[in-house]
């Protein structure tokens, strides 16, 4: 489990194929505190830590989650949103979030508010996936909180602090 607080961002710097799989190699400040079978969010997407060398370390993405994530679209040097498991004895920020993707959008505007920002996001109908106004939702991992719900499409707002501290920044 996940609270959605992105703890700091990763680089890739490498990415191999293998079959339908892909193993990404990543940087990260604390690579070093990493453990191998340890889950790790990586733009809200629990993964396994399969490797470590120094300040790099290695996990593996299989078919279901490249297509139902933006890790499939990642090339070396993207910036990832990073986030270590939950501990049980910790505080709990953010919203629960279970490290599982239901599907990806596209960021169609963002608006510049006087100091922060308001993104909005549009994505296909699937199932019963909908937004909810005033409820919880994660992008790249970042809790945040719906502040515009309409059929296949949301709007949240996003503080300096998020902007800079994620790959929000990124987001055009």
């Amino acid at each position: 489990m996940f609270s959605g607080i992105v703890e700091g961002t990763a680089k890739v710097v490498d990415i191999q194929c293998d079959r339908q799989n892909k193993h990404f190699t990543l940087t990260a400040p604390f690579a070093s505190e990493l453990k191998i079978d340890q889950s790790v969010a990586h733009n809200g997407v629990c993964l396994t830590v399969v490797a470590l060398e120094g300040d790099r370390y290695t996990v593996t993405a299989m078919h279901e989650t490249l297509i139902k994530s933006n890790l499939g679209d990642l090339k070396i040097g993207d910036e990832v949103n990073l986030e270590r498991s939950m501990r049980p004895d910790a505080l709990l920020d953010g919203h629960i979030v279970q490290g599982h993707v239901d599907q990806t959008a596209v960021c169609t505007a963002v608006e510049d508010a006087d100091g922060s920002w308001y993104f909005t996001f549009e994505y296909e109908q699937q199932g019963d996936n909908v937004t909810v106004e005033k409820g919880s939702i994660t992008v790249n991992g970042v809790s945040l909180t719906v502040c515009d719900s309409r059929e296949g499409s949301f709007r949240v707002a996003i503080i300096p602090y998020t902007f800079e501290h994620t790959n929000f920044h990124n987001i055009e």
